[in-house]
């Protein structure tokens, strides 16, 4: 059932039907299929929501959030901002969306620690997202990944969401980290934070015609 539909859904992208309002139910119920199933199809679900700005009256903001939850789970890709831009004023107004935006704006800023506490006071919106937390969790450890040579075992277990130790194991060796007791060793950052000589050369001839005009 779950092909069937990614095909219709593919069938209505393709073609002038992405802007017919009598196909939004099927692409609702696409988005929570997604939600469902831990699949994700960015172009159907900024369908869904341009179809949202030509026909405001078929707003829907369980269908909005939901797909805005999703956009957040690609991070730091910009899908976000994608779905955010396709959203009218009097929408992002609504206080679920509005508490969503918040968590977009502190996991851009990296503030891990705020996003888990936001997250945690609304276990009812994000855990109808299947593999949300997980999904996050990338995200943090692509960061961690790119800035620390070591970190502290327990504040990388707060900065992926307060996870146990059996949970914490599991993310360290998906990254091929190495576990040195009380610190996690993530990787040597050299050749990051090395200085580097930029020499530029600039022709005469790309000059001359410069010098002419002083």
């Amino acid at each position: 059932m779950a092909e069937t539909m990614k095909q219709t859904v593919a069938t209505i992208l393709k073609s002038i039907e992405r802007y017919n309002p009598a196909n939004l139910q099927t692409l609702e119920r696409y988005v929570e299929m997604q939600s469902r199933e831990n699949t994700y199809d960015l172009e159907a679900n900024l369908a869904v929501l341009k179809l949202y700005q030509f026909n405001p009256e078929k707003f829907n903001a369980d269908i909005t959030c939901q797909i805005l939850l999703k956009a957040l789970t690609n991070f730091p890709h910009t899908d976000f901002t994608l779905c955010k831009c396709l959203l009218l004023e009097s929408v992002v107004e609504n206080e679920t969306i509005s508490q969503i935006k918040y968590l977009a704006d502190i996991l851009e800023q990296c503030d891990f620690a705020q996003f888990w506490n936001r997250v945690h006071q609304m276990p009812e919106l994000c855990n109808r997202i299947s593999g949300f937390h997980d999904s996050i969790r990338k995200f943090v450890c692509h960061v961690v990944g790119i800035t620390f040579q070591t970190i502290d075992k327990n504040n990388l277990a707060n900065l992926l969401g307060g996870i146990d130790d059996v949970t914490l194991k599991h993310w360290v060796k998906k990254y091929g980290w190495r576990d040195d007791g009380n610190l996690i060793f993530i990787a040597t950052q050299d050749e990051n934070i090395k200085t580097k000589n930029i020499t530029e050369k600039i022709e005469f001839d790309h000059l001359a015609p410069l010098m002419a005009l002083l």
